[in-house]
């Protein structure tokens, strides 16, 4: 894509003027459009989010000066993938949103997503791009959790998925240069047919192991359990789809972002 290899932290302890010119990630791992979602998992919520970014258009300004702060805003790609966490744990894992039935919680947590794009719209940001959930049910984690002795994919889930996915499109394409937000480019992008045929056809991709991940027992340690004291790695990461529980190895990110790509492209 052109850009550099990773893209930092905006808490980083190390953040350099060139990577506030160049691109910073203001996310938080588990959050979701929910604003309950980031509670429950004790991370930054997305309108948090939008408070460092403000704070990061000032510091912009200070190094670029205003017009050519307001122009890096304006024109940079601006990726949003947040959601999956909504359904997986606030949904499906707590009882804290069971006052909704399905459908109408994706309905509450889609138009949590347009004020969202709307709010960042609002601080300058035009061009957006927007990934769905992936196929929620075969991830390892809710594998184990609900796919019962022999973990298989969770039907509900994944169909929970699918309807999110066409409700958010939808607004997606709704509010694309609309009076909302005119001059706005939001790109939605499909995460779940890739990961999916993925996991269906591992053999295709060259990887062994789809149902569990690479670390420990690959059935349940996710993010920090995975590490060198509690949970040791595979031999060979390249070998599985996903890491841990929840998140794909580099490989498998590598291999989903180039179909995403190839096929679609980014705005």
């Amino acid at each position: 894509m052109g850009i550099k290899e990773y893209v930092p932290p905006y808490l980083g302890t190390n953040l350099s003027d060139f990577d506030l010119l160049t691109g910073v990630s203001f996310a938080s791992g588990a959050s979701g459009f929910d604003p309950l979602t980031a509670k429950i998992m004790l991370v930054l919520t997305m309108d948090d989010q939008l408070e460092l970014f403000k704070e990061y258009k000032v510091k912009l300004e200070r190094i670029a000066g205003a017009e050519r702060a307001a122009e890096i805003v304006s024109t940079s790609m601006y990726l949003i993938i947040t959601g999956t966490d909504d359904l997986a744990n606030t949904y499906f894992t707590t009882p804290f949103r069971r006052n909704y039935d399905l459908e109408s919680y994706i309905e509450f947590v889609v138009q949590c997503a347009s004020e969202f794009f709307k709010k960042l719209y609002g601080l300058g940001a035009r061009r957006m791009n927007i990934a769905g959930a992936p196929p929620i049910g075969c991830v390892p984690s809710q594998r184990t959790n609900a796919g019962g002795l022999e973990r298989e994919c969770v039907a509900l889930y994944n169909q929970a998925a699918v309807v999110y996915n066409a409700a958010l499109e939808k607004e997606i394409k709704r509010l694309n240069g609309s009076d909302d937000m005119p001059g706005s480019v939001l790109k939605y992008i499909d995460l779940y047919t890739p990961l999916l045929d993925m996991i269906q056809r591992p053999q295709a991709y060259g990887f062994d192991v789809t149902n569990r991940g690479c670390c420990g027992t690959g059935v349940f340690e996710v993010t920090l359990t995975c590490n060198q004291y509690t949970a040791h790695a595979c031999k060979d990461p390249n070998k599985f789809l996903f890491w841990d529980t929840y998140h794909l190895t580099e490989r498998g990110y590598n291999l989903l972002l180039t179909q995403i790509i190839n096929r679609d492209g980014l705005q």
